[in-house]
């Protein structure tokens, strides 16, 4: 008798999707990682290992063969029965081995992986629970069981008749005008008494009528894309609409840009009106084209809804400063002035809304609008050492009003203690005072708030305190000096000795003279960034944290050499995080631990490296926690990585070893973060405060000290309170309406959607692109021979022959709005097409614009949405969903339709010819240096940009997730789509793999060419994302998979070249074939 493998039973859990969604291939590649994962499932209970059955290893009945004589038919018989019974045992011992039971343990990973992005993401993907919940045993799977969408047949005969109806009336008037005009004068033909009827049904609308797109049905959407894509259209000199056509196109369109009320419309009709003129380059052609009234506009038309907008706007400007459009006598106007005439107002908007936003500058002025005089300060979590100022030390569970706070300007909340910088510079402390980290002078708590003595005599700008370890602070001054006092162990004071600090103390030495403009308090070390861009760092430099190479500390400021134009600095536990100032690199150091350097590893790094998934972002800020980092990019977006609840997926036990989106928040644009020890407050545009993570002292803000917060949630109590600052401590949070000094923010807002405003174009930049714009100025606008496509034009005056100052400008308004910029999918998919290299060059081919316009698009594809409505599984949801998506077919993605995967095949075809090309240069590199010891790593430019992975990656899976979980069949088109992939990816892989082997055995004594051959390979379409696609397979139907057998097949033998060449081959073998000896207990 013997003991059968262990079965299990499966129960997938819901609200854990979000955890499992995180885990990228890099994962699943390492039986470590595999491991941990399969140890996540057992924890949860969502896999539950059965009582073991008992397998009876009885052989066959046997004949006596020396008493009786069997006919040959009969020995064939019973030579069959004892061969069947050895295969069973021995199918049995090895389907225990060690590899046997990693596999498996994998496989039951990528199920629940699998599970958790189609129920998401997937549309077609949400099977009836009873019918394919992983506990249901029956292996048949019936595709109808999928739910749709409830849709009834008046709904769908009512978008047929819209969609044909349209499609029928744009037939009809590009017919019209081939036609001959109507004789007679003033007569209209069939187009244009149909613009011209459009366009007084707008003109009669109540201003912003189609201002809010929520009240808007889908369809009613999808019709006003359509409708504006025909104007556009109709608009260009070669359309085939007659002169009057396309004037009544313009006009009708800027109508409805005015009546939906948004800053977008606005700039494609300033742009679309800019390209239409063109042909109007010379002052010449200009008086031929007046004759023939080509490039012109109705003034009427034009001042009018200029004028519309000036009344709603209720400006006060001097009128007779409104520059307007010269009238001709036949009531029309150039449609050139027009544009830069609209443009203007935009920077005239753009000028009140400044106004009415409090910066930097101008709080520091005392010339910002206040919003009260007195500011309010909310307060909740421990006061275990008084730290929030309240007579008893019981924990407070939602925010409480703290009026011994009320004149705050800046509040920082660190280890059991808080501080006060008041509006004139004075700073006064409060709570824990042990090793003097308030810097009172002891070490005593304090109870009350409590003003700090600077010798010199300083006012502060800001301080910040660690949250854990002994607890120490710094604080610079607002001419840029920096003090520390508190605990001094591993010269984290900056003194220059160890020694404990109890009254604020100057730094001197490598600061001196130095203008600092951010400092960090780590839990042993901190940091200081000067205003020349210098980053500095002191303290413990144990796992590399003070990014210097090694793991020294250091007592005394020092320099950073290995990078340079850092803008901001946040210290963790045992890791250090550096933003660029102009928020596009991200770089991070010191301990690996839990991944929360961000670099899709462990691995402890000893000098500053780019955290290549936040490429092609703007960042804003960036935070450093105990085993967790945040960022938040320029849209109001936060991504999160390390481990814990503080990735708000909703799974305290989830690891992200590279930043992911926390997905929670996307609907809210957040304007502020703030991390403690292990719990985040977010402080959203709309003044409200969102925490998660740690919150067994109440710090999340909910009314209780249940958890921890998993997913970001509203802190309660603060309804109607005009939050502008956040703080956040190891265990205590505040919140206040004090303006803060670091960054703008909206004081109010008039109609005409103002808020719009700084997320599309920044204020300085839009008198600065109107003067390069206007006529005179010595500029033009870059001419085109057709129609540009939305959103290039900043893209392209990158590349053009303009002033610095509009350089900058454009830096500043693609850092804010550059996503509002992208195209819809589909276009946006045939420019990164047009985008990606063809060729194996770098990305140094592409023009600064074109690049930064590759990151931004190849960033926004990472979002598992577009990918599933990329990959035609899912459908746009809501009218912010369906304006992005507007580029798609009607049928894209539509419930009982197969999936259109046209597009995905390009995109997925073009990316790995892509990283085809870096493996291949990086193999070059290689086997030219094979003969040498290379020593440090290889260029950053020369590196792979980690997007293009990324982005494979989540393509496979989503696609592999579709397949398994439909239980598709070989005529699918996803199934199409899967083998045409894998069909270029696994020839590609098989030579990696023979260049590897080649490579190793022409240079098996040099280590360190083995060594960069592993990060090589790791990247590569042979790595991490091969071994995921490979032990998918083994979870699709086999005639899903038989097609793919040759090609699997051919990998094999170089690949298995490849392992006996590695040192870590042998032990797993000798693993495999002791296992049995060993009598080893079953685990699976």
């Amino acid at each position: 008798m013997a003991l059968m493998i262990p079965p299990v039973k499966l129960k997938w859990l819901e609200h854990l999707n979000g955890s499992w969604i995180t885990d990228d291939s890099e994962s699943i590649s390492t039986r470590e990682g595999v491991s941990v994962l399969y140890s996540k499932l057992l924890t949860n209970k969502e896999v539950v290992v059965l009582p073991q059955q008992v397998l009876c290893l009885k052989g066959p009945q046997l004949p006596d063969f020396e008493r009786e004589s069997l006919s040959s038919d009969e020995q064939e018989h019973y030579l069959d029965a004892l061969l069947g019974s050895q295969m069973a045992l021995a199918k049995m011992v090895c389907s225990d081995s060690p590899f046997a039971s990693a596999l498996r343990k994998r496989l039951l990973v990528l199920q629940r992986i699998f599970f958790a992005l189609s129920n998401k993401y997937h549309d077609k993907g949400k099977v009836k629970q009873q019918q394919h919940s992983p506990d249901n045993n029956s292996g048949s799977s019936d595709l109808h069981s999928v739910s749709e969408r409830p849709r009834s047949s008046t709904d769908a005969l009512i978008e047929m008749g819209v969609r044909t109806g349209l499609s029928l009336l744009f037939a009809l008037l590009r017919q019209s005008w081939m036609m001959p005009p109507p004789p007679g004068p003033g007569g209209l033909n069939l187009c244009n008494d149909v613009i011209h009827t459009a366009m007084d049904v707008v003109s009669s609308l109540p201003p912003l009528s189609l201002a809010n797109e929520s009240k808007i049905p889908p369809m009613g959407l999808d019709c006003l894309t359509q409708v504006t894509a025909f104007l556009k259209g109709v608009t260009m000199p070669n359309s085939g609409a007659d002169v009057l056509g396309r004037r009544l196109a313009s006009e009708l369109l800027l109508g409805l840009a005015a009546q939906r009320g948004s800053l977008r419309y606005l700039l494609e009709w300033v742009e679309m009106a800019l390209v239409a003129s063109a042909v109007v380059s010379t002052m010449e052609k200009m008086k031929a084209c007046l004759l023939n009234q080509e490039g012109l506009i109705g003034y009427d038309c034009f001042m009018n809804i200029l004028m519309q907008m000036r009344r709603s706007l209720g400006s006060s400007a001097d009128r007779s400063q409104w520059r307007e459009p010269t009238r001709t006598s036949d009531g029309l106007c150039s449609l050139y002035e027009a544009a830069l005439c609209l443009f203007e107002e935009v920077c005239r908007m753009a000028s009140d809304y400044s106004r009415s936003c409090a910066s930097p500058d101008s709080l520091q002025t005392g010339e910002a609008p206040m919003l009260s005089e007195t500011c309010e300060v909310y307060v909740w979590g421990s006061n275990s050492s008084h730290q929030l100022v309240e007579g008893t030390q019981e924990k407070i569970l939602q925010p409480k009003l703290a009026p011994s706070f009320a004149d705050a300007q800046t509040i920082e909340a660190g280890q059991y203690c808080t501080f006060v910088i008041s509006s004139d510079g004075s700073v006064r402390a409060c709570g824990k005072g042990s090793y003097g980290r308030l810097g009172l002078g002891d070490s005593n708590n304090q109870s009350s708030l409590k003003k700090l003595t600077f010798e010199p005599h300083r006012a502060i700008k800001k301080v910040t305190s660690s949250k854990g370890s002994d607890g120490h602070t710094l604080a610079f001054t607002t001419e840029g000096e920096v003090f520390s006092w508190g605990d001094g162990d591993y010269g984290k004071l900056g003194h220059g000795n160890s020694s404990t600090q109890k009254y604020p103390k100057l730094i001197q030495g490598p600061l001196q003279g130095k203008v600092v403009v951010c400092v960090s308090a780590g839990y042993r070390h901190s940091a200081a960034v000067s205003e020349d861009g210098e980053l500095y760092t002191w303290g413990e430099g144990d796992f590399g944290r003070l990014g210097h190479g090694d793991s020294n500390s250091r007592n005394i400021p020092t320099l950073v050499k290995d990078i340079s134009n850092v803008g901001e600095v946040s210290c963790g536990s045992s890791h250090t995080i550096a933003l660029s100032k102009d928020g596009r690199t991200v770089w991070s150091f010191g301990g690996g631990d839990n991944g929360k350097l961000g670099h899709g590893d462990t691995n402890r790094v000893y000098k500053p490296k780019v955290v290549e998934a936040l490429q092609g972002m703007f960042i804003r800020k960036v935070c450093a926690g105990s085993q967790s980092s945040l960022a938040l990019t320029s849209t109001g977006q936060v991504y999160a990585w390390g481990c814990g609840a503080c990735l708000g997926c909703g799974s305290s036990e989830a690891t992200a070893l590279r930043p992911k989106l926390i997905e929670e928040l996307t609907a809210t644009r957040v304007v502020d973060l703030a991390i403690g020890d292990s719990h985040c407050l977010a402080l959203s545009h709309d003044n409200e405060v969102y925490a998660w993570g740690n919150n067994s002292m109440g710090q999340c803000g909910q009314g209780n000290s249940t958890g921890p917060i998993t997913k970001p949630k509203k802190v309660v109590g603060l309804d109607g309170v005009v939050i502008q600052q956040i703080s956040a401590g190891t265990s205590h949070s505040l919140a206040w309406t004090a303006l803060p000094r670091d960054r703008q923010v909206v004081a109010w807002h008039r109609h005409w959607e103002h808020h719009k405003l700084p997320e599309t174009l920044p204020v300085d930049c839009c008198p600065i692109t109107w003067l390069w714009l206007w006529p005179g100025s010595g500029h033009q606008y870059p001419r085109a021979t057709g129609p540009v496509p939305s959103g290039t034009f900043f893209f392209r005056l990158m590349d053009s022959s303009v002033p610095d100052e509009i350089q900058e400008a454009v830096i500043e308004t693609l850092s804010v709005g550059a996503t509002m910029l992208l195209p819809p999918l589909r276009e946006r998919m045939e420019l990164l097409h047009s985008l990606l290299p063809q060729g194996p060059d770098r990305w140094e081919s592409l023009s600064k614009g074109q690049r930064m316009q590759l990151d931004i698009i190849l960033t926004s594809l990472q979002d598992h949405t577009h990918v599933a409505s990329l990959l035609g599984f899912s459908c746009p949801r809501g009218p912010e969903a369906l304006a992005s998506s507007c580029g798609l077919d009607p049928s894209y993605g539509a419930p009982g339709t197969n999936p259109d995967t046209h597009l995905a095949e390009i995109l997925m075809k073009t990316l790995l010819r892509n990283l085809g090309f870096y493996t291949d240069q990086a193999f070059g590199e290689l086997e030219k240096n094979s003969d040498k010891l290379l020593q440090g790593t290889s260029s950053s430019d020369s590196s792979q940009p980690a997007h293009l992975h990324e982005l494979l990656c989540s393509l496979q899976k989503q696609l592999l997730a579709y397949c398994h979980i439909n239980c598709v069949t070989e005529n699918s088109s996803s199934v199409a789509l899967l083998h045409k992939h894998l069909q270029l990816l696994l020839p590609h892989a098989t030579d990696i793999f023979s260049r590897s082997a080649t490579l190793l055995q022409e240079s098996s004594w040099n280590g360190s060419i083995r060594e960069k051959l592993r990060g090589v390979i790791y990247v590569s379409a042979a790595g991490s994302m091969l071994c995921q696609i490979v032990n998918s397979l083994l979870l699709l139907p086999v005639s899903v998979a038989r097609p793919l057998l040759s090609y699997l097949l051919d990998l094999l033998p170089p690949l298995d070249c490849l392992n006996r060449l590695l040192p870590a081959a042998t032990p797993l073998e000798d693993q495999e074939l002791q296992w049995p000896l060993h009598g080893e207990e079953i685990e699976l």
